[in-house]
């Protein structure tokens, strides 16, 4: 198969998988879309006194567990989280946040399901780690969402007692590709028959059970797996450059039996609940992130005033004050669209595929420059370790194990660079799906003709809307006060946006999905406009408690958004993007490879992609 038809099938396999209908209101599209509908997130919806109350009792039992029986410096130290911790959060119910009293849950809305993770991921992200993986893609999720009234009372009162679940999809030569993934599950009458290797299984270790994505046939479906199943092998626990506390391993399945009652939804519909599930399921990284941020701010804040250089306060220097202010103005902000869309989530009327995907993004990448200048302002105690920093008798502050920690999240449910397309390609359906054929490039001349008249009448209604609005009205939004004017800046780039994303699609027409740099950055502004409609949102109502604070964070959070937004739009078409892709293949092609002369590569030696051989299961049961 050529590298075209392989790119193609790909393709095709990820188009398939993807939620078509948009039959209820989505903010962020309609945003990219350069309508800018605020009514759609504000006021954000609330939820009732009996949820509020009992959320709240939960996390608070939950910060009192966490301070009184988790060593975080312990987890970090041994790399494991002890057996007696989870079995006080099982205790806590804090396996089971989301799922429904009546298969032994807590029933708790998402808003506080993220509430308890950034509170857990402040303090120990590897337990995050632990819990969202279990409550996000692993069983609970797809089982809530797929799962037939007797696959619920079997598996979800399991999962909220604390059995722990793991999702397995990555394959040791499948990343985000799925067309590739080579584990198999063949009918035999009553039952399927699992074969493969699953590779970075998080949970796997100790999970008693498992998603699993298998091929049947052409398409790809999903498996619940009972973990000690004859013929599964969690070949080795993983090591990884943070979060050492989390139990990921590689597993293989050879001639596993599963019944087939254990498939959820139907055969080929694997990936569509993968995606469905993440819909929601992404959350739970915002929030770990936004905790990140958050107690990133208080030790900004104390070691600002603690540390003098130069007679003064090293926060009082505008150098390290500037980074104070990013700090705390990035926490407030994350903060504000993690609670945004979990409300979202709860409130049902919104479609928030696009939602969630931005806020992971943008969370995993503003949360690492959050801890990255945390690490700068603390210095070289920001490089040294808490334990060094206690063995010789200063404050053990983690900064760089927290910065380790938050590095994968980047990368987890999604690399920033997939999340780019992903989001791109929600972002866009309205013109793909008035002008698709126009810019596909495999398209028949009488397919292009039928889309020319499709796009000529979308364009001709769309296009004169993107020209004024709201934005260019100086009393608009007048409710938000001394936020009103970013809230103007939202509506008009929101058109600009949208006018840009139209620019685009003209000059490259079917060359666009290959524009990725362009892609990206129509992505990372419509992120920028989300978080700070979220952080206006958040500080207008914020602002009835706490006066004028609220909105000096936000205020200082949108000038710094809208310096970000002004660069991107002048990179969307003053880049290197060419000249770096025509030299990358020079490198590729090993034309530059005189550079790498002079050095030794400490790489161990071994192929590229391989698995373990032989040995014991590693898998261990929480005892």
């Amino acid at each position: 198969m050529t590298e075209h038809a392989k790119y193609a099938e790909s393709r095709e396999v990820g188009e398939q998988a993807r939620e078509k209908d948009w039959t209820r209101p989505s903010f962020a599209k309609q945003l990219f879309l350069g309508d800018f509908r605020l009514d759609l997130v504000h006021p954000a919806p609330k939820l009732s006194d009996e949820a509020t109350k009992r959320g709240e009792e939960f996390v608070r039992a939950v910060r009192r567990y966490l301070d009184a029986h988790v060593d975080p410096a312990l987890i970090e130290r041994t790399a494991q989280v002890p057996d007696d911790v989870v079995k006080g959060l099982a205790g806590l119910g804090a396996f089971g946040i989301t799922i429904s009293e009546e298969y032994g849950g807590l029933g708790l809305p998402y808003l506080y399901y993220c509430r308890a993770l950034m509170l857990v991921g402040s303090y120990c992200p590897a337990l995050a780690t632990l819990l969202s993986a279990h409550q996000s893609i692993g069983v609970p999720q797809p089982i809530k969402l797929f799962g037939t009234e007797e696959q619920k009372r079997e598996f979800l009162p399991r999962c909220a007692a604390g059995e722990i679940s793991a999702f397995l999809l990555t394959e040791p030569d499948v990343g985000s590709d799925p067309a590739r993934l080579a584990t198999t599950a063949v009918r035999d009458g009553d039952e399927y028959v699992l074969d493969g290797v699953k590779l970075w299984t998080t949970n796997g270790v100790v999970a008693d059970l498992l998603v699993v994505m298998a091929r049947t046939g052409k398409k790809i479906s999903a498996f619940v797996v009972e973990a000690d199943t004859p013929g599964i092998t969690v070949k080795r626990r993983n090591s990884f450059m943070g979060l050492r506390g989390i139990e990921n391993g590689v597993t293989e399945f050879s001639q596993v039996r599963v019944p087939a009652k254990n498939l959820i939804g139907r055969e080929g519909e694997g990936l569509k609940i993968a995606l469905t599930t993440l819909n929601t399921g992404r959350l739970s990284l915002p929030a770990t992130c936004a905790g990140n941020a958050k107690w990133a701010v208080k030790i900004a804040r104390e070691w600002g005033n603690a540390r003098v250089q130069w007679g003064r306060k090293v926060g009082q220097h505008e150098a390290v004050a500037t980074k104070i202010a990013f700090i705390a103005a990035t926490a407030y902000a994350l903060e504000a669209v993690c609670e945004l869309t979990s409300r979202m989530a709860d409130d049902q009327r919104n479609d928030i595929r696009i939602e969630a995907a931005l806020a992971k993004l943008y969370a995993s990448e503003l949360s690492y420059q959050a801890l990255d200048e945390l690490v700068q302002v603390r210095g070289g105690r920001g490089y040294e370790s808490a334990e060094s920093l206690a063995a010789r008798g200063e404050r053990g502050v983690p900064a760089e194990q927290m910065l380790r920690d938050s590095r994968i999240n980047r990368i987890f449910e999604g690399s920033s660079e997939i999340m780019h397309l992903m989001i791109t390609r929600e972002a866009v359906d309205a013109h793909l799906s008035a002008a698709g054929e126009l810019i596909n490039p495999e398209a028949s001349r009488q397919e292009r003709a039928q889309a020319l008249r499709r796009a000529g009448r979308f364009y001709a209604k769309w296009l004169p809307s993107l020209v004024a609005g709201t934005g260019n009205l100086p009393t608009s939004y007048a409710e938000f006060g001394p936020l009103a004017a970013h809230l103007r800046f939202v509506e008009r780039t929101s058109r600009k946006l949208a006018r840009s994303t139209f620019y685009g699609m003209s000059r490259w027409q079917g060359k666009l999905e290959h524009k990725q740099g362009f892609l990206g950055r129509l992505v990372d502004i419509g992120a920028e406009l989300f978080a700070m409609t979220a952080a206006c949102v958040k500080a207008e109502e914020d602002s009835r408690d706490l006066g004028r604070r609220p909105y000096e964070l936000a205020d200082t959070f949108c000038h710094q958004a809208r310096r970000r937004v002004d660069a991107l739009f002048d990179r969307l078409w003053d880049n290197s993007d060419s000249h770096d892709v025509r030299l990358a293949g020079y490198v590729l092609d090993g034309r530059y490879a005189f550079v790498e002369e002079g050095i030794l590569d400490p790489s161990i030696e071994g192929p590229w992609i391989g698995t373990p051989q032989g040995g014991e299961s590693v898998r261990r049961k929480i005892l």
